[in-house]
């Protein structure tokens, strides 16, 4: 805020390894900062694609449960055995 025109210290970006002023033991851990945080972004890349995979398996999947419970409801070839072995039991 004290400074006009500029960037405050904290806010500049720098180029670790074309610093003069840090010691290797500085820039090492700058690296392994930098390194962390490009994992924590991997990570909750990944972990939306593997929400998104997972919600479009569980779709697919209680599709065919639901399919396959309308496809059963259907179904009346049992019926049909069932009147033909009346009528076969009244005929005889």
């Amino acid at each position: 805020p004290g400074e006009s025109g500029e960037a405050a210290a904290f806010a500049r970006r720098i180029d670790p390894a074309r610093e003069p002023g840090l010691s290797p033991e500085q820039r090492r851990l700058m690296a392994q900062v930098e390194y962390a945080q490009r994992q924590r972004a991997l990570q909750r890349r990944l972990r939306s694609r593997n929400v998104l995979l997972a919600l479009g398996i569980g779709a697919v999947t209680f599709g065919i449960y639901g399919y396959t419970f309308y496809s059963v409801s259907q179904e009346r070839f049992l019926d049909e055995l069932e009147q033909e072995a009346e009528a076969a039991r009244a005929r005889a």
